[in-house]
């Protein structure tokens, strides 16, 4: 195995989701690093992949400089060194950058072997435009600061995708809905890939209603729709509404194109029942 360091995704539920070509690094790879080497362990347990007698390092945001120091140093001696998260792809929201600025400063090659992501994954599911998209991240625990946070995403033209806590979620939605309007189209998929994968779909105010009485569980990926945007000419929405209405119904093209373009949903509704009531006269 060529000399270096790789960093590998892993699953974030399903343990069948792994790739074959992060089978082969973990079995060939001279160090394994992980952020939790109890869950690494597992995975190769349940993969039969062999650790041997080969070193597994622990490496999270809290680790000391000393332990990326001897990661660094197998690098030095010409060993190949795989770094994995607890579940899905390093970096995302994950520890592993100080551990990769560090590999490429020094002159040493590095390369990810993609695959499971929480962004991604709840990205295909949530039913909100992926032209663009912005991960936040997790936002701040505080009411003020979160809200703060919001306000800057507010004029963002994408589809915002952040993590959330559990015990946080219905507070977070209520800022949502009062920072970015109430009616926005949202989604929150949680548990991705695993036995009780959800994924609810509904404006910030329905779904903030929904988990103030519902105590969410599990991994949390929230979505929310672009916002209203002054730079969408009525040429453009004119076009995007005629488009949908080849393949869709009014409701479902007023739902679709002002996510796209972040419009409010009733001059899309209105105008969609316009065309729809031109053409039938036709």
């Amino acid at each position: 195995m060529t000399p270096g360091l790789y960093l590998v995704a892993t699953p974030i539920g399903n343990a069948r989701d792994i790739t074959l070509r992060t089978l082969d690094i973990l079995r060939d790879a001279d160090v394994l690093t992980a952020e939790d080497t109890r869950s690494l362990r597992r995975l190769l347990d349940i993969h039969g992949v062999a650790l041997g007698d080969r070193p597994l390092v622990s490496y999270h945001d809290h680790s000391s400089a000393k332990v990326r120091d001897r990661i660094i140093a197998a690098l030095e001696a010409g060993q190949s060194v795989a770094y994995a998260s607890e579940a899905g792809t390093p970096m995302i929201s994950d520890p592993g950058f100080d551990l990769m600025r560090a590999a490429q400063l020094a002159g040493y090659p590095a390369t990810s072997a993609p695959g499971p992501s929480a962004v991604v994954t709840a990205l295909t599911l949530a039913g909100l435009p992926t032209d663009r998209f912005l991960f936040a991240g997790f936002l701040p625990n505080a009411s003020g600061a979160r809200k703060k946070a919001l306000t800057e995403l507010r004029g963002v033209p994408a589809t915002l995708v952040t993590y959330e806590s559990p015990k946080r979620l219905g507070a977070m939605l209520r800022d949502a809905a009062e920072v970015l309007g109430a009616e926005r189209p949202a989604a929150v998929c949680r548990e991705l890939t695993k036995k009780f994968e959800e994924v609810r779909r509904g404006t910030l105010t329905e779904l903030a209603d929904h988990y103030s009485d519902a105590q969410a569980r599990g991994e949390i990926v929230v979505l929310i729709g672009k916002g209203d945007s002054d730079s969408v000419s009525e040429t453009d929405l004119e076009s995007e509404v005629r488009k949908a209405l080849e393949t869709m119904s009014v409701r479902d093209a007023a739902d679709y194109v002002s996510a796209r373009l972040g419009v409010k949903r009733r001059a899309v509704y209105q105008l969609a029942m316009q065309m729809e009531s031109e053409q039938g006269d036709a």
